[in-house]
């Protein structure tokens, strides 16, 4: 555990390119993680779970999340609004527009660490 606090710049952080319509920047703490998410209009983010809770709050931009198994609960989220998605919970996104959006993780998600999140990358 860290006993020092670490000062940021997002725009200092290496932006990782997902696909060509996704990237991120990521600061992670011993047991949670921050992100920029940056998603162009009509990007899709397939639906997935995982044992993380999160929080996503929408800086610019909209987000249509389409929730549950059957992806039948939609909810549109937009700038200066936040979607609390619990642990286990299905959950697809679509880009309605350019938009940023700050993801927060309890714990830190280890696939996005260890560049196992196949379903975020491209196919290609």
């Amino acid at each position: 555990m860290a006993d020092r606090a670490t000062h940021y710049r997002w725009d200092d952080l290496p932006r990782e390119e997902l696909s060509p319509l996704i990237g991120r920047r990521l600061i992670t703490g011993d047991q949670m993680m921050i992100a920029h998410v940056y998603l162009a209009q009509g990007a899709i983010v397939p639906q997935h779970s995982h044992h993380n809770e999160q929080l996503t709050y929408i800086v610019e931009g909209k987000l249509r999340f389409s929730l549950g198994e059957d992806g039948s609960e939609v909810v549109d989220v937009a700038a200066g609004e936040v979607l609390h998605i619990p642990a286990h919970l299905p959950h697809q996104a679509e880009a309605l527009e350019d938009t940023l959006d700050v993801d927060v993780f309890h714990p830190p998600r280890q696939d996005w660490l260890d560049g196992t999140d196949a379903y975020l990358r491209d196919p290609a």
